[in-house]
């Protein structure tokens, strides 16, 4: 892998150690107010600052990287578990079941751009982290099943698939012990790039208030609280640092998933 993905993986576990020890490495109580203290610039006490009911940034900060890995894995696992059975469903019967999943059911997801489909699914459902874990999932495991269905529609003609179909062997086991374990890869790329889009679609529903409700320290909560030419002038540190927090994390699995990319594609690698 090149030198950007190892970079990415540091900076990617450095936040996930960090959502771990959370109650550990957070300095103060996230939900505690001190209004003597608004918009306090970072000092040795707050390393942060504060925001504008005097609660401490550093530590919403740390505490919003739990949530915002919480939903991302989530949505990831649940999205590529589904996109993936229904994609090889469609990819290896083929006929009919392909033309109604792939040809139907993908581009009436498909036909709707995912964040405003994201929205109105949260907008129906209700704000929460389960709501928006579901909407998110919703909208996600399309990309999942294309990818799978292309890899089993290539694979499915190999001479050792058809080699296992002519012994006799079940569609069960030729489609999750031969096709499977050989279209796997792509979807490993995927996941990761899924994480950072999830991580960033979080981040934007809670921007527009339809994501985790106030006082869970959510980054896009803590963009959205710190917006504002006055905030920014006087206390940039409350929307300097959140914004960050988001941009290393979806920069660093954006920055694995190419390495992974390059890595499995034997032509890239050599290249």
């Amino acid at each position: 892998m090149n030198r950007l993905a190892y970079i990415g993986i540091v900076v990617a576990a450095v936040f996930i150690l960090t959502a771990i020890f959370a109650p550990l490495i957070a300095t103060h109580d996230v939900t505690a107010i001190n209004t003597a203290m608004r918009y306090a610039a970072p000092s040795a006490e707050h390393w942060f600052g504060t925001d504008a009911i005097g609660r401490d940034v550093f530590s919403r900060v740390v505490y919003g990287a739990r949530i915002s890995l919480e939903v991302g894995i989530v949505v990831v696992v649940v999205s590529s578990i589904l996109g993936v059975f229904i994609g090889a469903i469609a990819g290896f019967y083929g006929s009919w079941t392909d033309k109604f999943l792939s040809g139907y059911v993908f581009n009436v997801f498909l036909a709707f751009p995912g964040l405003l489909l994201a929205i109105a699914l949260v907008a129906f459902l209700g704000a929460g982290l389960g709501k928006l874990i579901l909407a998110l999932c919703i909208i996600g495991w399309v990309g999942y099943a294309r990818v799978m269905r292309g890899q089993v529609l290539k694979i499915r003609e190999y001479d050792f698939v058809q080699a296992a179909r002519a012994l006799g062997a079940s569609d069960f086991r030729i489609l999750f012990t031969h096709i499977m374990p050989n279209a796997i890869q792509p979807l490993i790329v995927q996941a990761s790039l899924g994480m950072a889009g999830a991580v960033l679609s979080e981040a934007s529903l809670s921007f527009l208030g339809l994501g985790i409700p106030p006082p869970a320290p959510s980054w896009g909560t803590m963009l959205e609280e710190g917006r504002g030419i006055d905030i920014l002038y006087n206390a940039p540190h409350v929307l300097f640092f959140p914004a960050i927090a988001i941009a290393l994390t979806v920069l660093s699995f954006n920055f694995i998933g190419d390495g992974l990319r390059e890595y499995l594609d034997p032509k890239q690698r050599k290249r």
